[in-house]
């Protein structure tokens, strides 16, 4: 298998769960995110177990000047990119706009709306060159319904929603895919990135119900990338059982299942 599949945010939850599924698989990786050190150890334990394949990539995506450094250094045999994973991205804070934090509103902004058109930008060129590719967004079930205090992190999600359709209409005529794969609840450290780092509130989250796991959305994710080529999913919706809704989740208040 010589296809490379890029992942930005693969540090935690769904980008390290989807990096070991294409990992075991047999892809060629670059993992990116901000945290070296973790990114790292991260990729150095999949060369331990799988050969030497992977690509620790560290930078931040909010920056345009680090993320065309970060794609500028890549060796060429791994610049043509097959795969990119638009994984990154994160919740600040939760409340009304009225008591919003605009430092929260900008990190949200510049993560998951900026940084994913930045990385886009820099790697569709070899796709559109090569007339193939396969771009995979995930979004989230914020971006169809907004729910009460999420203002800002939904409008960030409507308009991955929105870019992605956009990217598709764009796209087509290279012959590149474009899917965007929208979670409810999954249980990763987003509840602890959008509560400043308390657990107990991050915890309170997941609480009687089961939610999605980061395992879960990576198979979505390997489904969808594993079509042939004449197959696209454009939209894949993937909410746990007890999620009606972006802001109906039904609690039970019992031991979840192991």
């Amino acid at each position: 298998m010589n296809r490379i599949v890029f992942i930005s945010g693969a540090t935690s939850g769904i980008g390290v769960s989807c990096a070991e599924k294409f990992a075991a698989s047999g892809y060629k990786l670059i993992l990116a995110g901000r945290r070296q050190e973790r990114l790292d150890s991260i990729v150095s334990d999949l060369k331990n177990r799988f050969g030497d394949r992977f690509i620790a990539l560290p930078f931040d995506i909010r920056s345009l000047e680090e993320v065309n450094n970060a794609i500028a250094s890549l060796p060429e045999n791994w610049k043509q990119i097959d795969i990119l994973i638009n994984n990154a991205g994160l919740a600040k804070g939760l409340g009304p706009v009225q008591d919003g934090n605009i430092d929260h509103w900008e990190q949200m902004i510049d993560t998951n709306i900026k940084g994913l058109l930045y990385l886009t930008k820099a790697i569709i060129p070899v796709m559109i060159a090569r007339k193939s590719g396969h771009v995979i967004n995930i979004g989230s079930i914020a971006g169809r319904e907004v729910y009460a205090n999420g203002n800002v992190y939904c409008a960030t999600k409507y308009a991955v929603d929105a870019l992605s359709k956009g990217m598709r209409i764009d796209f087509v005529q290279h012959g590149i895919k474009v899917s965007q794969i929208a979670p409810g609840a999954v249980e990763t450290e987003f509840s602890l990135v959008r509560f400043d780092g308390d657990a107990e509130k991050a915890k309170n989250v997941y609480n009687g119900f089961q939610p999605l796991t980061p395992v879960d959305v990576a198979d979505a994710v390997f489904y969808v990338a594993s079509l042939p080529a004449h197959v696209n999913v454009n939209d894949l919706l993937l909410m746990p059982t007890a999620q009606a809704a972006a802001g109906v989740i039904h609690k039970v208040f019992v031991s979840r299942i192991s």
